[in-house]
């Protein structure tokens, strides 16, 4: 995915060999960007985060009442279900 891989030129971690290709670095699933000077060109994507799917491993993100548009602003999931578990949760991050 495009998005996973607009990192900041300095937090990108090298994900190749010097002088790898565009096309060697995107086939070992790695983000190549070669605008910036002395950073890695070859680096690795983010991880992606997801939204866990069973309600009763939420970590709570929010509190009691929170709106969907305050948890989300806050970078957090929403769903207000099912009772008795936090609404407003932090994502997963995922490893592919």
């Amino acid at each position: 995915a495009k998005c996973q891989c607009k990192v900041v030129p300095r937090e990108r971690t090298n994900c190749g060999y010097p002088g790898i290709s565009a096309a060697e670095c995107k086939k070992i699933g790695c983000c190549f960007n070669a605008s910036v000077p002395s950073v890695p060109w070859c680096y690795n994507p983010k991880p992606k985060k997801v939204c866990p799917n069973d309600p009763y491993t939420r970590i709570n993100c929010g509190y009691p009442g929170i709106k969907p548009r305050e948890c989300t602003r806050k970078g957090c999931c929403f769903r207000a279900h099912p009772a008795g578990v936090p609404w407003c949760f932090y994502h997963r991050v995922v490893e592919e």
